[in-house]
């Protein structure tokens, strides 16, 4: 299967019928090719609306669910935006069609490898990859205009509140990892923050420390 025209219109019509209406956001899944980031076994059903196992015992988020966290996070093209958890890339890649710079960070080093070589291969040069415990952020380039966590916190970590910009939004599932989580929108406001709860979701745990492989 190969995301040819019929492909992409199943694939953005699933996108739409699950609430992902942003233009923009939409035109970025467009031009992503999600095959490109699930490898092995899964590979044939890349444009399936449901999330896939990767390495390191990690998944690829579902297709809407990326749609979904991108739209709420109102990307724009001169934002620098930070993201938790590469995982695969596939978030990432989107982020850049719509975003000025994209730095992501994964605590495994496997992954961001692997992530870095579909970023050349694609010719994708806006994105900074690298191995890190993402729960302290990345100060050297704070502030950010915007931050995306792919991984479920317990409450949304103080270091990365701190490196949101004033005006700027954070958008990230927040609960027990074995319970229902919901996917909360931050916004920083001049004195505090302000905080949307979107929809429930259910990812991996933000973890700290760097990963084995």
């Amino acid at each position: 299967m190969s995301f040819d025209a019929a492909t992409k219109m199943q694939f953005l019509y699933a996108l739409r019928s699950k609430g992902v209406t942003d233009t923009n956001v939409l035109t970025a899944m467009e031009k992503v090719d999600r095959a490109d980031y699930v490898k092995g076994t899964f590979a044939d059903r890349a444009y399936e609306d449901m999330p896939l196992p990767i390495a390191c015992g990690q998944t690829i988020s579902q297709p809407s669910v990326v749609g979904l966290m991108t739209q709420a996070l109102q990307v724009s093209a001169r934002d620098k935006v930070l993201e938790i958890g590469t995982g695969s890339g596939y978030q990432a890649a989107i982020l850049s069609k719509l975003a000025r710079r994209v730095y992501t960070v994964d605590r495994y080093r496997r992954l961001v490898h692997a992530a870095r070589a579909v970023f050349e291969a694609n010719d994708i040069t806006n994105i900074t990859t690298f191995t890190a415990d993402g729960s302290h952020g990345f100060a050297e380039q704070a502030p950010f205009d915007r931050i995306l966590l792919t991984a479920a916190a317990e409450d949304p970590p103080g270091p990365l509140l701190a490196q949101l910009r004033v005006g700027g939004i954070m958008v990230l599932p927040v609960g027990q990892s074995d319970a229902v989580q919901s996917l909360i929108r931050v916004t920083r406001l001049e004195h505090g923050y302000d905080y949307d709860e979107l929809r429930a979701v259910r990812f991996v745990p933000l973890l700290e420390g760097l990963g084995q492989e």
